[in-house]
């Protein structure tokens, strides 16, 4: 097989139309069914609503934890309801891959869990890759996404979206079962 990867020449918001386009061509390629998508405030989940259709697709819109309310990154009660009345559900939970209590104790002791080297890995690639996985594995734990079948996630470099990827899903506590089959769209410079 012979695919095309799309690579964006800087991360960001101004590549969202275009990544989520490269994910629904690939999504009715590969008949997939499952779309989860990072959405802080909920734009970047309506805009996959706009192209994915809700009713035919399983939309899950993955947002920031609520420990992130001081900074401003959390979805408002309305914007939540605004994302739910276009038929996408929204999972609000701890990250997979840290800012839970391993990383309390390695802020105040030291030290590294290894949710934070996974972490650091997929930040290798781009923070959109390290997002697309812990949002799939946040999904899949919730039930809201299969786990015997593959999914697309789409995530992004703070504001909007410019990685997707096709991944096999997993829940954390089988998280040697997740495979990241395809990288449709990725910045080459994170």
């Amino acid at each position: 097989m012979k695919k095309t990867i799309t690579y964006f020449e800087a991360a960001g918001s101004r590549n969202t139309d275009e990544t989520i386009r490269l994910a629904k061509e690939r999504a009715e390629e590969l008949r997939i069914k499952d779309v989860v998508v990072a959405s802080s405030h909920g734009s970047t989940a309506l805009k996959v609503a706009e192209t994915f259709d809700p009713q035919k697709t399983n939309i899950v819109a993955v947002t920031i934890c609520e420990s992130f309310h001081d900074q401003g990154w959390t979805m408002t009660p309305e914007e939540r309801k605004t994302v739910q009345a276009r038929g996408i559900k929204v999972l609000t939970g701890i990250h997979a891959l840290g800012d839970d209590v391993g990383s309390a104790f390695t802020e105040k002791r030291g030290g590294t869990t290894i949710a934070e080297v996974i972490r650091e890995t997929l930040y290798r690639f781009c923070q959109g890759m390290k997002v697309a996985v812990e949002i799939v594995l946040m999904a899949a734990d919730a039930g809201l996404i299969p786990v015997d079948r593959e999914v697309i996630a789409i995530a992004g470099s703070s504001e909007g979206a410019d990685t997707a990827i096709v991944v096999q899903p997993a829940y954390p506590r089988k998280f040697h079962n997740l495979k990241i089959k395809e990288i449709i769209a990725k910045p080459r410079e994170p």
